[in-house]
């Protein structure tokens, strides 16, 4: 009988898996050695869909992944069991002589679905720091998209970007490595987004980063990250993401080395998953798969500096403990990662294509309620079967800004060669769509029932906003256009049936006259 759990023998043997449901074959777990090191950590799972509802779980779980029993609308972890106060939230004293903090991130009479909030318990609270001081700003990063800012470009060119380079001689950690591409907005007026990349070839060391202006997802492309929060430890490698929002500290270690990889900002809103509407109950990112880390503290004095960005400039503070001090927590303010492998596509079984919304891992809603401030959506091993149905896609135009990245693997939406780490932009209402030999052949010959985007998965950051690029993006030796003579062989099949049209309008004309 096989065991529980069996090692996949191949390093690149999970991305070449059609879904994550094929590590658990016969009924064994198999746990590649690329993601050992997720082996050593313990995650909440979030068991809830709109409402983020949470599990009371302790750290004495063996697993890596585990479901506890539902507790109302919020998570509880505590690295030392009994450490979290029952029936109030800040007792005249918390056991162990530790502090409370709370942590608010919506407005104190939000509707009770939508409040969100954490509270901490802590060795010292956040308070204690030695105060602020502006930093150089960093001339790689932008936050004000508006067409006024010189610093940015406005252009309806379908650009793309070969994959950036990670530094080599020059220490970059992840917040030196930040390179922002393009967005819209500015977020000092709290409803706007940020696309960026980032480089990175050494870990931060005594050294955190809060992220004041909003929301960051993070999408790592090569090399593992490993990221210590105020919540606790949370390993991401390619094939992942990870949301840490507003305010939280944390910190980013570099266990495979260079690493580099993708961030989709947005200010004034949070991640969520999307309606499915008529899916019913079940399908595309079940919330399940949604992991969050247990409560794990660092006691020590010795001299941290963190850095805070707001409004796009950064500053640092300097404090003289461990911020990762926090032995217990509860609440709905947590970050949280997914396994894009998890993802559960729909699609159509008959004919037609159905809209990209079906891709749709998580949304943030704008002040719109037609339409979402941003979308994060994955392109993964898939069946295509529609029959009678022109398989490529379709030519289009739609209001979407489209920024798209490739974790792994190769991408059949495109015409020109597209890598690992590459970037490409169209922005809304520019037609697009691939080459006319693609058409030509798609056009003649039916295509069998098939899987595609084999071992690759794909993303699309997609914004109902207009984006605008930044410098370091425009003056990059890495953008290349998308070359508009790929669709000069579009030829005019229409005109070759002039003939056989000129007949039916006339037979129509005499059908009318009659």
């Amino acid at each position: 009988m096989a065991s529980k759990t069996s090692p996949l023998s191949d390093p690149q043997e999970y991305q070449k898996i059609f879904h994550w449901a094929e590590t658990q074959k016969d009924g064994t777990v198999r746990i590649p050695s690329s993601i050992k090191m997720a082996q050593k950590l313990t995650f909440l799972a979030i068991v809830s869909s709109r409402v983020w509802q949470f599990v009371r779980i302790h750290t004495t779980l063996h697993l890596p992944f585990q479901l506890a029993d539902v507790v109302w609308l919020r998570f509880e972890s505590e690295a030392v069991p009994g450490t979290i106060p029952h029936g109030q939230n800040n007792p005249r004293v918390v056991r162990f002589g530790l502090y409370a903090e709370q942590i608010t991130a919506t407005a104190f009479v939000a509707p009770r679905h939508a409040n969100k909030k954490a509270w901490l318990y802590r060795a010292r609270p956040a308070v204690a720091h030695q105060g602020f001081a502006e930093m150089p700003d960093n001339k790689d990063t932008e936050s004000n998209f508006l067409p006024l800012n010189p610093r940015v470009h406005v252009s309806p060119t379908q650009l793309a970007w070969h994959p950036f380079d990670i530094p080599e001689s020059e220490e970059t950690d992840f917040v030196s490595g930040l390179k922002t591409v393009a967005g819209s907005g500015d977020p000092t007026l709290r409803e706007g987004i940020a696309t960026h990349v980032y480089v990175a070839n050494t870990s931060m060391t005594k050294k955190a980063f809060v992220n004041s202006d909003g929301e960051f997802l993070i999408v790592p492309q090569q090399g593992a990250l490993d990221i210590q929060t105020e919540f606790g430890k949370i390993f991401v490698q390619p094939g992942e993401l990870v949301v840490i929002q507003r305010g939280l500290r944390f910190r980013v270690d570099l266990p495979d080395g260079p690493s580099r990889g993708y961030i989709l900002e947005v200010w004034g809103t949070c991640f969520e998953l999307p309606e499915l509407g008529p899916l019913g109950a079940n399908g595309l990112a079940n919330a399940r798969d949604f992991l969050s880390p247990v409560a794990h503290y660092e006691i020590a004095q010795e001299p941290w500096e963190i850095v805070y960005k707001l409004g796009g400039k950064f500053f640092k503070s300097t404090q003289n403990h461990n911020p990762f001090d926090v032995v217990a927590w509860h609440g709905n303010y947590v970050p949280y990662k997914y396994d894009l492998t998890k993802f559960v596509n729909v699609g159509s079984i008959s004919v037609d294509h159905i809209d990209p919304s079906i891709f749709c891992v998580l949304t943030a809603k704008s002040r719109d309620l037609h339409a979402p401030l941003a979308d994060f959506l994955t392109f993964s091993p898939r069946w295509d079967v529609a029959s009678h149905t022109y398989r490529p896609p379709y030519y289009h135009r739609n209001v979407a800004s489209e920024l798209m990245g490739l974790i792994y693997g190769d991408y059949g939406g495109r015409s020109d060669a597209f890598k690992p780490g590459s970037v490409s932009f169209e922005c809304g209402m520019v037609p697009h769509g691939v080459a006319y030999e693609e058409f030509k052949a798609a056009s003649e010959n039916s295509p069998p029932v098939m899987q595609i985007s084999s071992a690759s998965i794909a993303f699309m950051f997609e914004s109902s906003r207009p984006f605008t690029i930044t410098d370091y993006a425009w003056s990059s030796p890495k953008k290349h256009e998308h070359e508009p003579k790929m669709w000069d062989s579009l030829v005019d099949n229409f005109s070759k049936h002039a003939k056989e049209v000129q007949e039916i309008l006339a037979n129509n004309a005499k059908t009318l006259s009659s």
